[in-house]
């Protein structure tokens, strides 16, 4: 199987997983940061062009034990109403992508991940509150962003956040909306020819990872700082930018 990883050695391929594995369970513990992590890695093994669909996949993975870890916790009203807004949009985002180059993709994520740390925290300073129509209005922008960039979890947190929801009943309802988005991200790469075999192999093996991952998070949510982890996420968000665009300038 290795050799269908067009050419990346083996070494490269642990050290991914081993990142994915830390990246599952750091994203367990509060519902997102596990592409974040990755991006930066998978665009350095399989190309800015190959990391999106491949991060999909392993999202998918990541997002469904996330789901399944909280399962009794999820708000179906909450991710049916940002759902109907976000699944159309997330198409379109993802039609978009397709059509962009490697090193396109590459400066829009670094941009990308810079913009969410002051953002990320405008939204959380301004104390938003937010119903069920409120989340559906939130859909039609995070749907689109979460097509066009792969990870959006630090913008959509507070959203989510917003509606009351915290701890095991966020994460659950976080990743099922997630869930959906990817899995209609996924369905438009792969009718566009984006998803080859190879891909689809390097994507299930990442998301197995962040799913041991994801498992192992459950019983170090209540250990982890709040106000630690918000640092470390912006020290994550800015070295990641910045070996996007470093890689891509």
């Amino acid at each position: 199987m290795w050799h269908e990883f067009r050419g990346e050695t083996t070494m490269t391929w642990i050290a991914v997983l081993v990142l994915a594995l830390l990246a599952g369970t750091i994203g367990g513990i509060v519902g997102f940061g596990s592409s974040i992590m990755l991006m930066p890695a998978l665009v350095y093994t399989v190309g800015a062009k190959d990391a999106v669909p491949v991060m999909a996949i392993a999202g998918l993975m990541a997002n469904l034990s996330r789901t399944a870890v909280w399962w009794r916790e999820v708000d179906w009203r909450v991710v049916a109403a940002f759902s109907a807004t976000a699944i159309p949009m997330t198409a379109l985002g993802a039609r978009t992508l397709v059509a962009l180059d490697g090193a396109h993709i590459q400066i829009a994520l670094g941009v990308f991940f810079l913009a969410m740390i002051p953002v990320r925290r405008w939204l959380l300073a301004a104390g938003l509150r937010i119903g069920l129509a409120g989340m559906a209005l939130v859909g039609l922008g995070i749907g689109f962003l979460s097509g066009l960039v792969i990870s959006i979890g630090p913008i959509n947190t507070p959203f989510f956040l917003a509606y009351g929801l915290v701890k095991g009943a966020f994460v659950s309802t976080e990743a099922m909306a997630s869930l959906l988005m990817g899995a209609t991200k996924t369905g438009v790469f792969r009718s566009f020819g984006a998803l080859p075999l190879p891909t689809i192999l390097q994507g299930l093996l990442v998301g197995t990872a962040l799913m041991v991952g994801s498992w192992l998070s459950k019983r170090l949510m209540l250990k982890i700082d709040a106000d630690h982890f918000r640092l470390l996420m912006d020290a994550i968000l800015l070295l990641a930018a910045l070996v996007l665009l470093g890689g891509a300038i």
